[in-house]
């Protein structure tokens, strides 16, 4: 089977993209399972109930999140009622959401999506070693197929995450950082990895937002008011080959497409089908 991950849809840019291309893609690369990171999908900080709504009607199946879950109030009654929407698992007990998913493919395959966030530069949750670990225990018994979001700032904590559990989930890829990394590998017991799957949104930015305001707080530290940028769009992901049966890995790839490769494949898939393809 082929799982496609998403990396950080950032603001309207981002969801553009993604309306625009993921139909497209899951045609061209045959994809089974769509996952997203959709934490700052709501104009680059939180989401709302809407915009999750239009993601999973647009063929989404899993959306991810981290640090940025609960910048929008409304998401705090919306994780609670849409189980396709994770938030980190190892935020304290007694918080809103559920860390974890078990989906199903069109072809009936179960898939378990985990989602966790890291300690290093980020809040002082509770421990994302061991609460993964306990989280792959209980999936295990209904699916072999899983893939684990690590929402981390520190690329050491990410290859830590990586190592600690290959060959107990299918992939473990990295968010937050919004920089795709050059490091895909099949680590030796079966897991694919990636330290970060990188942005899907406005790559002319400083991770997502407008420059001059960004980097006047590097020049400054003074307080600032951050818009997401607009220039140059970038859907940012990764596809990920796995064997229904072991749960292995046996490929990864990563994917970079602008707005206009986007546009184009949209128009290769669409000459190849017969149907027009969506007008940007």
């Amino acid at each position: 089977m082929r799982i496609l991950f998403v990396g950080d849809i950032v603001g309207r840019p981002g969801r553009d993209l993604v309306r625009h291309g993921l139909a497209a893609l899951v045609e061209h690369h045959q994809i089974d399972f769509v996952v997203v990171n959709a934490e700052n999908a709501a104009a680059g900080f939180g989401i709302t109930r809407e915009i999750g709504d239009q993601l999973l009607d647009l063929g989404v199946d899993v959306m991810t999140s981290g640090n940025h879950i609960w910048d929008k109030k409304e998401a705090l009654d919306y994780i609670g009622a849409e189980p396709r929407l994770l938030r980190p698992l190892n935020y304290p007990a007694g918080v809103p959401g559920n860390g974890s998913y078990l989906a199903r493919t069109k072809n009936g395959v179960s898939v378990g999506v985990i989602n966790a966030m890291g300690r290093v530069f980020m809040l002082n949750i509770d421990d994302p070693f061991r609460r993964v670990l306990e989280e792959i225990e209980a999936l295990r018994p209904r699916t072999r197929v899983i893939v684990v979001d690590f929402h981390a700032e520190a690329t050491s904590e990410k290859i830590a995450m990586g190592w600690h559990l290959d060959g107990k989930v299918t992939a473990v890829v990295g968010t937050h950082t919004h920089v795709q990394t050059a490091d895909e590998r099949i680590l030796p017991k079966g897991t694919a990895y990636l330290t970060d799957v990188g942005m899907t949104g406005p790559h002319d930015s400083i991770i997502g937002v407008e420059i001059e305001p960004a980097l006047g707080k590097f020049l400054n530290a003074l307080p600032a008011r951050f818009e997401t940028a607009t220039a140059n769009p970038r859907l940012n992901a990764v596809v990920i080959d796995a064997d229904e049966q072991t749960g292995r890995a046996t490929d990864i790839e990563r994917l970079s497409y602008s707005a206009d490769e986007i546009a184009d494949l949209g128009r290769l898939v669409a000459d190849a089908s017969g149907v027009a393809a969506p007008k940007r």
